[in-house]
């Protein structure tokens, strides 16, 4: 997939397009706290990827996970597309102006309570990126077509609250990308599909 086939894609939503989110989150619109996330997209000369960080293990909530840069929205945020795009740079140093925001997935539920808007943006290298070192300990990048290969993701279950949940896994080279993140990536193979 190039450029222009993944604009095009993003552009037509299938009508039978479904959205994951957590297990257990059904019937918790109103009680979710809003946030976003940018789903960095690459466009290097000889394909695609999907940037993603490695959380600092110090943090409190989900420490050494791996993430899409973003957070909680704030009171003056405007759209998710600002939260995410503000978070970014904050967190990875990236500046809005080099981003193409190009579409939303839709809203994701988590367990923990967080209904977060992934928003997909298009960066074309060289992009320079400077981590907070107190947030992030690595950035790294995935190719898309590796994410969109059904082969390439698993269904896991383990115990939450003392009931036993499913969520996805993507295991690429020595990175684990699982949860919430993982999720978002079904809902963008499903919009990509």
């Amino acid at each position: 997939m190039d450029v222009d086939e993944l604009r095009a894609r993003l552009k037509r939503v299938p009508p039978t397009f479904t959205v994951y989110g957590d297990d257990g989150t059904e019937g918790r619109e109103a009680a979710s706290t809003a946030a976003a996330v940018l789903i960095p997209i690459m466009a290097h000369v000889q394909g695609l990827t999907v940037l993603f960080t490695q959380r600092t293990t110090h943090l409190r909530s989900h420490s050494g996970q791996v993430a899409f840069p973003g957070g909680r929205a704030e009171a003056g945020d405007a759209s998710a597309e600002f939260t995410a795009l503000r978070e970014a740079e904050e967190e990875i140093g990236l500046r809005p102006a080099s981003v193409e925001v190009l579409a939303r997935l839709p809203d994701y539920r988590t367990r923990t309570g967080y209904r977060v808007t992934p928003v997909i943006g298009l960066l074309t290298p060289p992009v320079g990126l400077t981590p907070d070192p107190h947030e992030v300990a690595e950035i790294f990048e995935v190719p898309l077509a590796f994410l969109l290969d059904e082969r390439n993701r698993q269904r896991r279950t383990r115990e939450f609250q003392g009931q036993q949940v499913g969520y996805y896994v993507f295991e690429y080279q020595q990175k684990v990308i699982w949860g919430a993140t993982a999720g978002m990536l079904v809902n963008l193979y499903r919009m990509l599909e």
